[in-house]
């Protein structure tokens, strides 16, 4: 290179980065911001700034959020702070801090002005109600939660947040004492902050999209049926996970409570008295206090997800199944992936991934009983005998363990979701229901041939990750991964995923409840992946054949015997109303949290 060309590409660059916009501090309720400014290209013009880092509430032990004070100065909002306070995969240590109720921005910004008036997407992760953080997990500072290729490939503004997760989140007594519910206020706090400052960023206040995964699947759904809400979000996509899923929901809180109040020494005859001692006591305990089983255990492991959302009757007043109405002029898209039960499956019933292991007939008999307590035997058999009509014709080892993923797909992710559709059109005023199917197969190589979308598989694709780690992924990936941004963001702009900035590879119908259509997502789509009734036969059973089955009053019978009943774990009793928890045998049993980012 000459060294005339040389001059003429510095003066190019310094041309290009004088024009390029950029926020630098920003003004909020709090004080200034200042984030750094990300050029996409050497030769400058587009460029994201980004904002770690940003407090937008604050906290006591098991007591609601409140505003943050504001700072001093200007606050260097540049790094990622930490995880709110849980425990580690391994269940036998803490990370993370209770000073956690941070948020993070990405704005995209163009050559010469900065951005107005942009679409707003706000994520919530997923983990259980366990574990999770605003930018996810990381290899070598690449955060799964970054948001700068949604950001700039659809010209919105993405924010990301801590919320309160496991005991320090959800413990409640059921009464209010401690009515709970703390991780979805902080989840409410920091909508309601990018509400009032989002503006300064350049982003359309009156344009809100919630979107999240699993527990924050669930957790978007509840945030648009809280009233706590209203006039908030304008848009909300939950990815696995709604309001209506069976792990979504506490019905027995106060039992929950009196195990981490027993393994901490306070009492357990008296909330207030309980309150009291577990506001007091080391956050750390109570964390430590409560451990996910994820050996084998004698029922379905959602049954042992102690500490998640409740009916308050204030932040969540009724039965979320009762207030669809407040979702009324929210547009709303909801959809999972066609294996989502695979994770839990193989927790479940181990044999699913192991070439060297058979799925017998009593494996299956015994997970479906655990999944139907409330109905007891006639509502087991009829299940079993549902599922298996195709083991006759094909008694294969593959077709039993697809029917075993097929089925906890179905009851803890299909099933609640296209409920949730459901209710979500039959109450729509202004708002549009859009549904989907995600079936692009899991990248894992250790899965089996069979193997498709597995819990979680979908988030690297809306993330971007095959654009921003390209080595990593193929050509068909960064199709997907496109398409999916394209969708998304069009939605978050206009309620429509066919209308915005980016062009989609199809068009999408609304979902009506006539219909069921939904959309395909594989990294081929075509007008054919538009579809409609998904697996009807399994959901009118569901919703119609189970339902008007008898509701057993008791807990006994509901399981096959154990093969040592004096080591069964207790039921309590059922009722008309829900499947009570099963607790696991002690506090302290030695288990393993799954490498999962969802659920």
């Amino acid at each position: 290179m000459g060294r005339l060309e040389v001059l003429f590409l510095g003066l190019a660059c310094c041309l290009a980065a004088a024009y390029a916009a950029k926020l630098g501090a920003v003004y909020t309720e709090g004080g200034f911001v200042e984030g750094n400014n990300k050029k996409l290209s050497l030769l400058g013009g587009d460029s994201v700034d980004i904002f770690k880092g940003i407090p937008f509430a604050t906290a006591k032990t098991l007591e609601n959020p409140q505003r943050h004070p504001g700072w001093q100065g200007t606050l260097k909002a540049k790094d990622f702070k930490k995880r709110c306070l849980q425990a580690t995969i391994t269940q036998d240590n803490t990370y993370g801090q209770e000073d956690c109720l941070y948020l993070n921005i990405w704005v995209p910004q163009g050559r010469k002005q900065v951005s107005q008036n942009l679409p707003v997407m706000i994520w919530i992760y997923g983990g259980a109600f366990l574990m999770g953080s605003g930018q996810g997990a990381n290899v070598l500072k690449n955060y799964l939660y970054d948001g700068e290729e949604i950001a700039t490939r659809g010209n919105v503004i993405v924010v990301t947040f801590n919320y309160r997760v496991g005991p320090l989140g959800f413990l409640s007594t059921g009464d209010a004492n401690l009515p709970g519910n703390f991780g979805l206020r902080d989840q409410h706090m920091a909508i309601a902050w990018v509400k009032r400052n989002i503006a300064a960023f350049g982003g359309d206040p009156d344009n809100i999209t919630i979107f999240g995964e699993s527990a924050g699947g669930a957790s978007v759904s509840l945030q648009t049926l809280s009233p706590y809400n209203k006039g908030l979000i304008r848009r909300a996509i939950s990815q696995s996970g709604v309001a209506l899923s069976p792990w979504a929901i506490q019905k027995n809180p106060l039992f929950w409570a009196k195990k981490i109040a027993e393994k901490v020494g306070c009492p357990t005859d008296d909330t207030g008295k309980m309150a009291r001692c577990l506001k007091i006591t080391d956050p750390r305990a109570l964390t430590l206090a409560y451990k996910l089983p994820l050996k084998s255990q004698e029922y379905p492991i959602w049954h042992y997800l102690g500490f998640t959302p409740v009916v308050d009757g204030d932040f969540i007043p009724d039965d979320p199944i009762n207030l669809y109405a407040n979702a009324a002029d929210i547009d709303y898209l909801a959809g999972i992936n066609n294996m989502d039960g695979h994770l839990f499956a193989t927790v479940d019933v181990p044999a699913i991934d192991k070439t060297n292991q058979d799925v017998t007939e009593e494996d299956f008999y015994r997970l479906v009983s655990g999944n139907t307590l409330n109905k007891g035997l006639k509502g087991a058999q009829t299940t079993y005998d549902l599922y298996t009509e195709s083991w006759a014709q094909d008694p294969t080892q593959e077709n039993k363990k697809k029917t075993v993923v097929a089925f906890e797909t179905d009851i803890l992710f299909l099933i609640p979701t296209e409920m949730a559709l459901a209710q979500h059109k039959a109450h729509a005023k202004s708002g549009n229901t859009y549904s989907y199917l995600f079936s692009y197969p899991s990248r894992m190589p250790v899965y089996p041939k069979w193997m498709g979308a597995d819990h979680a598989d979908d988030l690297q694709y809306v993330f971007g990750k095959p654009f921003a780690t390209p080595l990593g992924y193929r050509a068909r990936d960064r199709t997907l991964s496109k398409a999916i941004i394209a969708y998304w963001t069009n939605f978050a702009r206009s309620g429509d995923p066919n209308m915005g900035n980016s062009p989609v590879p199809t068009h999408w119908y609304p979902y009506t409840t006539e219909n069921g259509k939904y959309l395909d997502i594989t990294n081929e789509i075509t007008s054919t992946s538009m579809k409609e009734h998904l697996r009807a036969k399994f959901l009118k059973y569901w919703a119609v054949t189970y339902e008007v089955l008898p509701t057993v009053t008791d807990g006994e019978d509901t399981l096959p015997p154990s093969e040592n009943d004096s080591e069964a774990v207790p039921v309590p009793p059922v009722d008309d109303s829900q499947a009570a928890p099963v607790p696991p045998t002690d506090g302290s049993v030695e288990a393993q949290v799954p490498v999962a980012i969802g659920f």
